[in-house]
């Protein structure tokens, strides 16, 4: 099948890219939409700049576009137009998002706009245990960076990453707090800095943390560097593996 992935360079649209290489799915393209808000409906704010760079990377063709509006079928209709576009020369059957699904008004707004073009979309974990999906991740030495948070419990976790060690903890306060485990439904945002798609990885050397509130806030990388990995997993090696 022939797909393009949402790319916020998140954790769930990075595993979504593992996850269609896994299927051994085509990825034509990757989407990455930048918003010039905070008040968007469907897409990440911070750090979506860096998907650039993961891009070039990853080596698969990267649409990046801006976002002005918060609307869902606004937003929604920057995703169709880019698809819109390159259909004839890069056509896709579907558009993968990652997560498990539970981002309802993301994907029915994109399902709606994506219609008429007669191309699917869909999470890339529908319907599977967010918390066993994380896992998965951090077994397979995803570093995952908490770049904006939107709840109560979450102050203390941005700008930090997620580890097999504090998962446990994540999952405690995710609990007490009563905000999702995955942050789906707007809770909190990712920045994978390093999996095994990546022949490189991004090491921040400066970030600063920006807080509205007690309870919403978000980062700026201002410096950061490529560093080489001891052991690299090329992404035409891990097409071969799997």
């Amino acid at each position: 099948m022939d797909v393009a992935v949402l790319y916020s360079g998140g954790k769930d649209s990075t595993f979504a890219i593992q996850h269609s290489l896994d299927k051994g799915w085509n990825i034509k393209y990757l989407i990455s939409v930048k918003p010039t808000r905070k008040d968007c409906f469907l897409f990440h704010f911070a750090t979506v700049e860096q998907t650039k760079e993961l891009a070039k990377m990853l080596n698969i063709p990267h649409f990046y576009v801006k976002c002005t509006v918060a609307d869902p079928v606004k937003e929604a209709d920057i995703v169709k137009a880019v698809v819109e576009k390159n259909q004839k020369k890069m056509p896709v059957e579907a558009v993968v998002l990652g997560g498990t699904g539970l981002q309802e008004t993301q994907l029915k707004s994109i399902q709606n706009a994506l219609r008429p073009l007669k191309v699917e979309a869909f999470a890339s974990h529908a319907g599977e245990e967010h918390d066993l999906v994380m896992e998965q991740m951090l077994n397979n030495g995803y570093e995952i960076l908490i770049t904006q948070i939107a709840s109560d419990g979450l102050k203390g976790w941005l700008g930090k990453k997620i580890t097999r060690e504090n998962f446990s903890q994540l999952k405690k306060d995710s609990i007490k707090y009563g905000f999702h485990i995955g942050f789906e439904g707007g809770y909190a945002d990712t920045f994978v800095t390093d999996c095994p798609l990546f022949t490189k990885r991004l090491v921040v050397e400066d970030m600063s943390m920006i807080f509205e509130d007690n309870y919403c806030g978000h980062v700026v990388i201002n410096r950061y560097r490529m560093e080489e990995k001891s052991e690299l997993i090329k992404l035409s090696d891990y097409m071969l593996l799997h």
